[in-house]
């Protein structure tokens, strides 16, 4: 039995601990907050209650089989989850399109398309995922499944078999934005675009790997946890307790310590040390004091090259009932105008409202993080929050007329509830682009010294940062020759 020291009790730290721990090793979690979940928050008040980071789960197989491998009682027993259906209502003013898709149905989406961009348009659409399940068959493993090869370069190449029909295209791979120009055009383009951008990433530099997350999307669904998705965070907390994990809150880590060539433990803020046989940082590296991690600033790969953007929220307190039919999820694409694009979060659920007679709803938009721009400035957080409002208005009617109150959630937050600097939420790797897209190894330079959660392979996102648990728990439990699940 192994002491394990992990910083961070974020969710791909604690699906480590609890692998871990049911593996047999002694975990202890140091948590410079007071709290569980990282970005899985909850804000609640008068009745109102809302998700502070991710409000949906995407390949939630991801958190299925970490409950199978570390207890009796399996994910659907410790959480109630429903597949959110309608997946999404995606609104183009710039077009005048209106569409609302099913989840997890070809024929389905297909048919909605046709009749809202001209017949023709799900087959064009069904063709691109079709082309996206290539490049999900081709980089499921090597990017979700197994630790980063030793060769990730060969990753950098984009495994999407787009189109080629110009000598542009000849000479390079096309981006996402153009693939989405030349195999879909127009406003159905700006459908693929928009789902793409809705994760942070620009789809005028990303690579036609990305066609890999609207392919998750319409495949594996999108599933809501009732109460909120951190209730996904408790039960994952909850069975790091009945594996015996120990949290320790309130405990900032100042130091990885290394001794005799190999990490042995954390230098505490208090001044205390805490000794480990091995060492999981499950933070953001950068959020640690320059120097505390002892590897060259230039190790590769390096941060994920798509970085570098945050997350601004509204939570909306509404009077009168939530209109049956409602999509849960609703993507406003700006196409290029100056409405800002945001996602509305509706949610079906009595926790999330004081009573049927009111609403609790969402609103997020990607932005840049604090530090590129400043956040605490007066004139920046609630204009900006306005902004969002009257665009929101756009597809919740009345909106200004059932507001009660609204709350607002800037990087600055993001950056206090998850460590993150500037509050940059990170992205899942993508194959492509020369390999700028991925993230550091979970093994590092330093012996007994591993990466997890959303900073490290194979990145951001509740499914992304889960599959660490598996890769690092299985590193430091089998050794470097580990390679993944079967």
């Amino acid at each position: 039995m192994a002491r394990i020291a992990v910083i961070g009790a974020g969710m791909g730290a604690m699906a480590t601990a609890a692998r871990l721990a049911v593996a047999g090793h002694q975990v202890t979690v140091y948590e410079r907050g007071a709290t569980y979940g990282g970005a899985v928050g909850r804000y609640e008040r008068e009745g109102f209650g809302f998700d502070t980071g991710p409000g949906l789960l995407h390949l939630p197989a991801v958190y299925r089989d970490l409950f199978v491998k570390t207890g009796k009682r399996s994910l659907e027993d410790c959480v109630d989850m429903v597949q959110a259906d309608p997946a999404v209502r995606h609104v183009l003013p710039e077009h005048r399109i209106d569409v609302t898709l099913q989840g997890a149905s070809r024929g389905g989406v297909a048919a909605a398309l046709d009749e809202a961009f001209g017949q023709g348009a799900g087959e064009r659409w069904n063709a691109v995922l079709g082309r996206a399940r290539d490049a999900w068959d081709a980089t499921r493993r090597p990017l979700l499944e197994e630790p980063l090869r030793p060769d990730w370069q060969v990753l950098g190449n984009d495994p999407y078999p787009a189109l080629r029909k110009s000598g542009l295209l000849r000479r390079r791979t096309p981006t996402l934005q153009e693939i989405a120009d030349r195999e879909l055009g127009g406003a159905l383009g700006d459908l693929l675009t928009g789902l793409v951008a809705e994760y942070g990433i620009d789809p005028r530099s990303a690579p036609g790997a990305a066609t890999i997350l609207p392919y998750m999307e319409q495949t594996f669904g999108s599933w809501y946890v009732r109460g909120g998705m951190r209730a996904l965070a408790t039960a994952v907390y909850e069975r790091c307790l009945e594996r015996k994990v120990s949290f320790v809150f309130g405990a900032e880590v100042r130091e990885v310590l290394v001794r005799g060539g190999r990490a042995a433990g954390l230098l505490l803020a208090d001044g205390s040390e805490a000794a480990a046989d091995s060492v999981v940082c499950g933070i953001d590296p950068a959020g640690l004091p320059a120097g505390s991690l002892p590897w060259p600033p230039d190790a590769v790969p390096a941060r994920g090259g798509l970085q570098g953007t945050s997350r601004f929220t509204l939570f909306l307190a509404l009077r009168g009932a939530r209109p049956e039919g409602t999509a849960h999820r609703t993507r406003l694409s700006s196409g290029g105008t100056s409405t800002p694009d945001l996602t509305v979060l509706r949610p079906d659920d009595p926790a999330t409202r004081p009573d049927d007679g009111h609403e609790a709803i969402t609103v997020q938009a990607r932005c840049a993080p604090q530090g590129v721009v400043d956040w605490t400035a007066p004139s920046m957080a609630e204009p900006y929050a306005e902004r969002l409002l009257e665009a929101a208005a756009q597809v919740v009617p009345q909106l200004r007329e059932r507001l009660l109150w609204h709350e607002v959630r800037t990087p600055v937050d993001v950056e206090a509830a998850t460590g993150a600097v500037g509050g940059s939420v990170p992205l899942p790797a993508l194959a492509g682009a020369g390999g700028r897209l991925l993230y550091p190894a979970n093994t590092t330079a330093v012996p007994g010294l591993y990466l997890a959660g959303g900073w490290a392979h194979p990145g951001g996102g509740l499914p992304h940062a889960g599959m660490t648990g598996a890769l690092v728990a299985g590193l430091i439990v089998e050794g470097a020759e580990f390679r993944g699940s079967q």
